[in-house]
């Protein structure tokens, strides 16, 4: 008895069909992944798009007078690292919803797929040091100096404690 193939293939096409709407589904979703991060006291807020790109970065008009510039720059780091931080993780719950159960969606973002990191020619995965190294640089005092500094100086003042003109 003759099968009916062409109910199969029109079967498969619509699942083919649903599949590839759903691809494009989160694509677009991707395309739209904005995340933020704003420092403790407001000064600065930075906006990072798909793929982690910076996309927009804030200061308020006294941001200059919070933070010395080095610790401003480095709170600019920080701060853009967390918003694509955030940005991978909404990225990776998006693509999730088309992965099966086991698979890693940071591996499919990242173009890599299953393949392990000793596959990769990697010791392991992601960047490698910590997050925050210590940068070496101390004040007058001694003490390492960073963006948590919070003493009652702005960097416009002088070490005397003069004021800015």
């Amino acid at each position: 008895m003759p099968t009916d193939h062409h109910a199969q293939v029109e079967e498969l096409l619509a699942s083919y069909r649903r599949d590839r709407e759903r691809l494009a589904s989160v694509h677009r979703a991707l395309a739209t992944v904005r995340e933020s991060a704003t420092s403790e006291d407001g000064a600065v807020t930075a906006t990072v798009g798909p793929g982690g790109a910076l996309v927009d970065l804030t200061f308020t008009d006294d941001a200059y007078r919070r933070h010395r510039p080095d610790a401003l720059a480095r709170l600019v780091v920080r701060l853009v690292a967390s918003a694509a931080a955030s940005a991978a993780e909404r990225s990776e719950r998006t693509v999730a919803e088309l992965l099966p159960v086991d698979a890693d969606p940071g591996a499919v973002l990242a173009g890599t797929g299953d393949l392990r990191p000793e596959e990769l020619g990697r010791d392991e995965p992601g960047p490698a040091g910590p997050a925050s190294a210590p940068t070496g640089r101390h004040r007058a005092d001694g003490h390492d100096l960073d963006e948590t500094d919070n003493t009652d100086r702005t960097w416009l003042q002088s070490s005397h404690g003069g004021r800015p003109a």
